[in-house]
Parts: C-alpha cells; structure tokens; sequence
C-alpha cells in the first residue's frame, strides 16, 4: 500500500488515521456517555483520566488529516455516484470533522470553565464539579449524540455500498491486500 493516496484508493496514513481515529472516537463515546451517568466521582473521574487524553489524540489526528489533505495528498477520485449521494456523502464527511472540532472545543472549554483537570488527575477525587452547570455542556451533549447519528450514517453507507452494491467505496478506505 502506498503512503499517498492514488486515484481509486487512500493511501496508508489516509486509511490509519481514519481507522484509528474511527476506534478512538468509540472510546470516546463510550467513556464521555458512562461518565456522565456515574455519579461516584472516582469511577468518573477515572473515565475522564482516559477520556480527556484520547480526545487530544483525537484532535491531534483530525488536525494531522485536514493538514494531510490540504497539503500532501489528494482524496481519490469520486466514484461516480448519483449527484445527491455523493452530495450527501460529503456533507456527511464534513459535519464529521465540525461536529469532531466542536467536541473537541466543548470538552476544553468545559474543563476550563470548571477547573476540572487538576482534579480529574488528582490522587483525591473526592468530589467533581458539576459540569452540568457550565454552558459548554450543552453543545458537547448534543455534540455527542450528533457525532453518533453521523457515524450510523456513515457505517449504514458503507455496509450498504460493499455488501448491497458491492462496490469499491469501502475496500478503497481498508488496508490493501
């Protein structure tokens, strides 16, 4: 597999960057919505040690990928689908990464507006803030519920595109043969 992209297939950073940013965006839904339903603020807390970390991670290769492609590589060709599906399938893609930069942008301003980092990485986290009570909270819950209705979407597409149509629109974002 090529490093760069070719015109019928991403290239190896595309595809890595994309299928680790896909499993650490599922860590990152599943600590964010546990977290929020616990109320013991150790076992919270100790999700938030592994939430807060990954989504810089997250950040960092969103960040990388925008930069890749606006730089160093270019996306294959389109693969002549209808007009209104390829339509949809970019609005898809870029609400992916708005949606991905704006959680990004609530969970810091969250965690700045309740001074919550020394105390999620404190050795007693007797008790957390209320992050409930700062404005930020809103838009990262909507945010996250939003993210996971773009990723059913996104997941439906390419399930329907290799196993109805059987087409190359999801061999050409895996890992070469």
């Amino acid at each position: 597999m090529a490093i760069k992209s070719s015109s019928d297939r991403y290239g190896a950073v595309a595809v890595s960057i994309h299928w680790l940013s896909a499993l650490l965006i599922l860590v990152l839904l599943y600590s964010g919505f546990r977290a929020a339903g616990l109320h013991d603020p150790a076992a919270k807390a100790a999700l938030l040690r592994l939430h807060l970390p990954v989504a810089l991670v997250v950040l960092a290769l969103t960040a990388f990928r925008i930069l890749w492609w606006l730089s160093f590589d270019a996306k294959p060709a389109a693969l002549g689908f209808p007009p209104l599906q390829e339509r949809l399938a970019r609005i898809v893609h870029v609400l992916l990464y708005v949606v991905i930069l704006g959680m990004v942008a609530s969970g810091v301003g969250m965690t700045v507006a309740t001074g919550a980092a020394s105390q999620i990485f404190s050795t007693d986290v007797s008790a957390l803030p209320d992050f409930w009570r700062v404005p930020p909270r809103v838009p990262h819950g909507l945010g996250a519920r939003l993210l996971v209705a773009l990723l059913g979407l996104h997941v439906a597409a390419a399930l329907y595109h290799h196993f109805v149509r059987r087409d190359a629109a999801f061999r050409r974002i895996w890992f070469a043969r």
